[in-house]
């Protein structure tokens, strides 16, 4: 069991789809943003319980794609089946992951829910763990690995539940992901509940209450509800050093979890090396997963990367925001060359 944690706009979702190509590779695309917390209550569950975590609806998600702001991570909606986000909403795992694995995630959805169902009682972690062995060996595969986008947060839960699984730190050059992040839905999104929060001093939307709703501004507050404008999160104007001390943060996470972690079970990977030399970098992933790096997986993966978002930052913006936006990833730029945050 492999775990990708990163930033997100890393070209993480490329590599997700290059590690789907391998014939030994089962990839979970965005499954733990898929799942979340909520599949992993403490105490021991029922099949049927667990099957709940992974059939309801991820709430937020939901709200997104009800109000329009869509994001390219949302499989199950460029070519949707039996479920409406409208109506009963999408399972969690049928936006994201399933139809990474197949064109025909309803029909493993219902696969996947006749065998979970009659699983005993046990603790979460482990119905997880034979989830993926279900899949692994429904499609043949021997290695499991996990890549989720903004994952760095789950990284230590994720050791908890599994002590025994490989983690690598997928990371991009700060200015160029911060500008992918400023235009991304998502990530406006998530800037956007991240002020909520700040303003409201919650970690936790359902603890609010109606006064601290009541003091949010009207372009803030009807975000917590099923429904909104999606011109709020589309048309609003953000500062680039939002992202840019975003992308800090979660580099300044990532690097100090990664290194925590002991020779052997931990692997660094830098986009622009990805970009630079795939060749070497790919055969460096595939041996740490535990599968081989074929010539013609290599070849095919290699074909999947795209080298023109390389610079983004620095070709798009004027140079006294490039260097303004590069000021504010300082914090991660430092953490990424193994300096202290006070050097």
């Amino acid at each position: 069991m492999t775990f990708v944690i990163g930033t997100g706009r890393s070209g993480s979702t490329a590599l997700s789809r290059i590690l789907n190509s391998h014939p030994d590779v089962l990839s979970l695309n965005e499954y733990m943003a898929s799942v979340g917390d909520v599949a992993f209550p403490e105490g021991r569950v029922s099949g049927a319980e667990f099957w709940e975590t992974l059939f309801r609806p991820t709430s937020y998600f939901a709200n997104m794609i009800r109000s329009g702001v869509l994001m390219p991570e949302f499989l199950y909606t460029r070519s949707p089946g039996r479920y409406r986000a409208e109506t009963d909403g999408i399972p969690a795992l049928s936006l994201m992951v399933l139809p990474h694995l197949t064109d025909d995630p309803d029909g493993l959805l219902d696969e996947i829910g006749a065998a979970v169902v009659g699983w005993p009682e046990r603790a979460a972690a482990a119905h997880h763990e034979a989830l993926f062995e279900l899949l692994a060996t429904r499609f043949g595969r021997t290695a499991v690995v996990e890549r989720s986008g903004y994952s760095t947060g789950w990284a230590a839960g994720l050791l908890s539940a599994f002590p025994y699984a490989k983690f690598v730190h997928l990371f991009r050059d700060g200015p160029d992901c911060a500008l992918s992040m400023s235009r991304h839905p998502g990530y406006r999104t998530i800037t956007l509940l991240r002020e909520i929060r700040e303003r409201t001093g919650v970690d936790n939307f359902g603890d609010l209450t109606e006064e601290q709703v009541r003091s949010l501004p009207p372009d803030l507050a009807p975000l917590l509800e099923d429904t909104f404008d999606a011109a709020l999160v589309r048309d609003r104007e953000f500062s680039l050093r939002r992202f840019g001390r975003l992308w800090s943060e979660l580099v300044v996470q990532g690097t100090q979890f990664i290194g925590s972690l002991p020779e052997g079970r931990r692997m660094t990977l830098a986009y622009e090396d990805l970009l630079d030399t795939p060749q070497e970098e790919l055969a460096r992933l595939a041996a740490f997963v535990g599968v081989e790096p074929s010539p013609r997986w290599l070849d095919s993966a290699c074909a999947q990367l795209d080298n023109s978002r390389r610079g983004s930052a620095r070709k798009q913006l004027s140079a006294a925001e490039f260097q303004d936006l590069r000021d504010s990833c300082a914090a991660g730029t430092r953490a990424l060359e193994g300096k202290s945050a006070d050097a």
